[in-house]
């Protein structure tokens, strides 16, 4: 095998669009050949973070996929918008000053208006308790801090119901009520 096939073999190009996982010598579909479910354009998120890089990557991100973003730079912000504009998704960061991300998931939780909206935790604290302590107050899914297109994107997924609406797993969902006949 000559230099430029050995190379081309090396990157997959012509080949085929699986690697070899080393751990387990199995082959495993290449990451960009997986199918991904996006949610259905026009949803919208809400960013809750201080930093205002991780705001700008997460709304070009889901602005991609055709998802609005709604954006807040503290807790107390943040959980205005969430009850205000009734969004379809939030992202919450952990470790912000003033309200935390913790006490702003306690607020949206008691919220009868808020309360049903799921809410991914992130974080770039390395303590594996705030991943805990984030699902027994009523997180929905926690990311640590930095993450990629792909953990975004798999987090979001996670949640999708059949209308490819993000939707609070294991919740009773309040029914849509019917406009009375007169």
């Amino acid at each position: 095998m000559g230099l430029f096939s050995q190379i081309r073999s090396m990157f997959g190009k012509g080949g085929p669009t699986a690697v070899v996982d080393a751990a387990t010598q199995s082959l495993q579909p290449e990451r960009r050949a997986a199918r991904r479910v996006n949610p259905r354009p026009g949803i919208r998120a809400l960013i809750i973070d201080d930093s205002p890089t991780v705001i700008a990557v997460l709304r070009k991100m889901l602005h991609s996929v055709g998802v609005i973003a709604l954006e807040a730079p503290d807790a107390e912000k943040g959980v205005f918008l969430a009850h205000t504009e009734k969004p379809d998704l939030i992202f919450l960061d952990i470790v912000m000053p003033g309200m935390n991300g913790f006490a702003a998931l306690r607020v949206l939780r008691r919220d009868p208006v808020t309360k049903l909206i799921p809410v991914i935790m992130i974080s770039g604290n390395e303590l594996a308790t705030e991943e805990f302590y984030a699902n027994r107050i009523g997180a929905d899914d926690f990311m640590k801090k930095p993450f990629g297109r792909s953990e975004v994107f798999t987090r979001i997924e996670r949640l999708l119901d059949a209308d490819r609406v993000p939707r609070r797993q294991g919740v009773q969902q309040m029914p849509v009520s019917e406009p009375m006949s007169a």
